[in-house]
């Protein structure tokens, strides 16, 4: 129904929503596109930044470990949920639900990326470097393996 770009970030804004309306201290950025996802609630003003340190941004990838693209290096608390698919079972309706695996905390520096430079037509990205994957790993929150 979604291709995998589409659906990872489909769950990041749910899950965004969702850890907000538990939260008593976090809120939803309400800049459009803001960085990071979740705020702290009243450091910003009207709770909207349109890039800031104080929050927490909020991922979701299928690949295990927790390795995601960003669209820059930054000094961030960042949240990774690792989720599984079923997209191989026939037919289709015994396939098993999308399940979350794993799910990582951790305060990453711009030290702990590396650029990922893209072609003329290319966004440029950012990924955790090998130590910055180690550390969000170090901390994860759930482990379903």
């Amino acid at each position: 129904m979604l291709r995998p770009a589409n659906l990872s970030g489909t769950i990041s804004d749910m899950l965004t929503e969702s850890l907000a309306k538990h939260s008593r201290s976090l809120v939803v950025n309400a800049y459009h596109n803001g960085h990071p996802d979740l705020l702290v609630r009243g450091v910003y003003p009207d709770d909207r930044v349109k890039s800031g340190e104080e929050g927490v941004e909020i991922k979701s990838t299928r690949k295990k470990g927790g390795a995601v693209d960003t669209h820059g290096g930054r000094k961030q608390w960042m949240c990774v949920f690792v989720y599984e698919v079923d997209n191989v079972t026939e037919p289709a309706n015994s396939r098993t639900p999308m399940t979350f695996r794993e799910v990582y905390l951790a305060q990453v520096e711009p030290d702990d990326f590396r650029r990922n430079e893209r072609g003329e037509l290319g966004t440029r990205t950012s990924t955790l470097d090998r130590d910055g994957v180690a550390k969000l790993r170090r901390s994860w929150l759930y482990m379903d393996r």
